[in-house]
């Protein structure tokens, strides 16, 4: 069997995806600040370059482990049920800032698209990237944006935030658990939660409680942005 033969069946992409994964681990180990999920994005997308091969093939198996995302997020669950108490403390404080936070994200996407002329599409398309992959792709998909572009937006607004909010928010003075949870989960959603459940299991928990928090929020605040837009 040839690799083009290979790359047909769907333990190419899976494969492909756990292999550059424990790779991008191994450079992580060496260099800090190296985001895995980066590096590993950036080695699947080499080798698809290099082999000429369509992201179709990659996807076959690919869609394997997206479908195991549901179980990780679902995993969040368990700090938070371990924090719940003080996460019922802290409720008002935390729903006001994941309001805030997703009212900005829209608002700032939005005047970004328009102050560059963009088109209707890509507005709608942008405007969720906030919000957790699934989330954002659906409400993409039901506004009439291009839902493929919401996916890449959204992984690299996770990235972004992943890899700079932590950084940013202790430059900035912010340093309490809670107020970083509801920051990062709020503008960076799975992928930034992942990152800072790693520094302190509170502040991941809060980050969870928030990522699903805004994903509402998010859904229906794009109820009258939508009819507006029409």
């Amino acid at each position: 069997m040839n690799i083009r033969e290979f790359a047909d069946q769907p333990l190419f992409g899976i494969a492909l995806t756990i292999l550059s994964y424990t790779a991008a681990l191994g450079l992580q180990r060496k260099w800090k600040a190296l985001h895995p999920l980066l590096s590993c994005s950036v080695m699947i997308m080499l080798v698809l370059y290099l082999l000429q091969l369509p992201y179709e093939a990659y996807r076959k198996g690919g869609d394997y482990i997206v479908f195991l995302l549901g179980p990780a997020t679902v995993a969040l669950g368990v700090p938070l049920y371990k924090n719940a108490q003080r996460i019922g403390r802290s409720m008002l404080p935390i729903l006001s800032g994941v309001t805030a936070g997703s009212v900005a994200a829209l608002l700032l996407a939005a005047g970004l698209v328009w102050a560059l002329g963009g088109s209707r599409e890509l507005l709608l398309s942008m405007m969720p990237k906030s919000v957790t992959s699934p989330v954002a792709i659906e409400i993409s998909r039901q506004a009439g944006g291009f839902h493929e572009l919401t996916a890449v937006l959204t992984v690299l607004t996770g990235l972004t935030g992943s890899l700079f909010g932590p950084a940013f928010l202790r430059l900035s003075g912010v340093r309490d658990d809670i107020a970083v949870g509801t920051a990062i989960g709020t503008s960076a959603h799975g992928i930034g939660t992942a990152r800072i459940i790693r520094d302190s299991e509170l502040a991941g928990s809060v980050s969870g409680f928030a990522m699903g928090a805004a994903a509402i929020i998010t859904s229906l605040l794009f109820i009258p942005l939508y009819g507006w837009l029409q």
